[in-house]
């Protein structure tokens, strides 16, 4: 029944993939495929500082796993709590890095994909005006202008759900954009975090074991 499933929801995806794509006129096509260059860039050059952002914390929380498994009792529990907290942060992260640089391996395609998501808004001026600013400004701040790029427009339940079934563009566009950025932002307060929860976990170990 899954794999039943799961081709029916892929056949449902590439006929609606399909009947948008005959939708995209000329100017967004060519909007659409210099945002997919910049965007494919950027995420590349970020491909080895996000790496480092999620491998800073893998220590630490490491650290605070073992303490707490030997320190047991009351103060043992809470450090595997805090622990496992962060662990699940940093999973979240490395897996939303994977699919969003999955994303950029096939920059025509993804460009293909903005440019249904530009049909889809409703609004294709409004929208392809600010997807040509992020189309002109490559560099760091992507994401963040990605996010931007979106807030005010009107986008309906539908259109969110007609989303998913883009596989690449989905990740740069609501609700997916929103969370990828505060994810991001979470790794990178996790690094602090998990040094410091790494230190107060070896305190209570060793006050424990005095």
């Amino acid at each position: 029944m899954g794999a039943v499933r799961l081709r029916r929801t892929a056949d449902r995806a590439n006929t609606v993939v399909s009947d948008l794509a005959a939708r995209v006129d000329g100017r967004a096509v060519d909007v659409s495929t210099r945002a997919a260059q910049t965007i494919a860039v950027a995420v590349r050059l970020l491909r080895i500082p996000t790496a480092v952002i999620g491998a800073l914390s893998i220590p630490f929380i490491v650290a605070t796993l073992v303490l707490g498994a030997i320190a047991g009792g009351a103060v043992g529990v809470v450090i595997l709590i805090a622990g496992i907290a962060m662990a699940i942060v940093n999973a979240l992260f490395w897996a939303r890095r994977g699919r969003v640089l999955a994303a950029v391996d096939d920059p025509a395609q993804l460009a293909t994909e903005l440019g249904i998501m530009l049909t889809m808004t409703g609004r294709v001026d409004e929208a392809r005006g600010a997807l040509t600013q992020i189309a002109g400004r490559g560099g760091w701040r992507v994401m963040g202008r990605l996010r931007g790029l979106w807030t005010g427009t009107q986008l309906t339940g539908k259109w969110i759900d007609d989303i998913g079934d883009l596989p690449r563009a989905k990740y740069f566009g609501p609700p997916k954009i929103g969370t990828t950025v505060s994810i991001t932002f979470a790794a990178l307060w996790l690094v602090p975090i998990s040094i410091v929860v790494a230190l107060f976990a070896a305190i209570g170990t060793l006050a424990g074991t005095l």
